[in-house]
């Protein structure tokens, strides 16, 4: 009797697909820095020449200062983790700064020292799942106490969409693209044991992990 010699693998997709958005957030991020760091230069050459103060480099100035920290957010949120890799408070610290500079949002950072990576990927995934609560804008605390994290923001007035956020506690709602970090969030937690929990109130929002 002929004797069965195929091997069965097995493949966990979920963390394939996992790594596979990651290395997509890398690289559009990656790609798009250094196109973003030539406009930069290009306005400083051009306020080098005196043009600083026309309405239109000035314009130009600020939108680049956004996408830059925009991307540098999303580079960490998004992009790739290595379970070794740390980021250090002036670090986290600097792309916050960048992020509340002209922005609805101010974010405060109240977790001392340095932090694995993956855990502040998780960290500002949920800054992005509170940003939509937020649209008038808002104060936002970030605090870690005994190994829970807790994001707290507080504003004037909250939007909430019950239905979105559900997505947080394992409903299978559709996201858009806008929303991709209500899919994200919930999953990146899984894959570092934690569990989410979060509350959206008249006038503040939180995330707890």
């Amino acid at each position: 009797m002929p004797h069965d010699t195929s091997l069965t693998v097995s493949i966990d997709t979920t963390s394939l697909e996992a790594d596979l958005v990651a290395l997509v957030g890398s690289r559009l991020c990656h790609d798009l820095i250094s196109p973003l760091g030539a406009i930069g230069n290009g306005v400083e050459l051009l306020s080098m020449s005196g043009m600083a103060a026309s309405p239109e480099v000035q314009l130009i100035s600020e939108a680049v200062a956004a996408a830059n920290a925009r991307i540098k957010f999303f580079r960490i949120a998004f992009g790739q983790a290595s379970a070794d890799q740390r980021l250090g408070t002036p670090e986290i610290l600097s792309v916050l700064d960048e992020m509340s500079r002209g922005g609805r949002l101010k974010y405060h950072w109240l977790a001392a020292g340095d932090h694995p990576r993956r855990l502040v990927k998780l960290v500002f995934l949920g800054l992005l799942c509170l940003e939509p609560a937020l649209p008038w804008g808002g104060e936002v605390v970030i605090r870690e106490e005994g190994g829970e994290w807790r994001l707290l923001a507080e504003t004037k007035r909250t939007k909430p969409d019950a239905e979105l956020w559900s997505r947080l506690s394992g409903s299978l709602v559709t996201v858009s693209p806008a929303q991709v970090q209500f899919a994200l969030l919930p999953r990146e937690a899984g894959h570092q044991g934690r569990r989410i929990s979060w509350d959206v109130a008249e006038t503040s929002a939180q995330i707890l992990f």
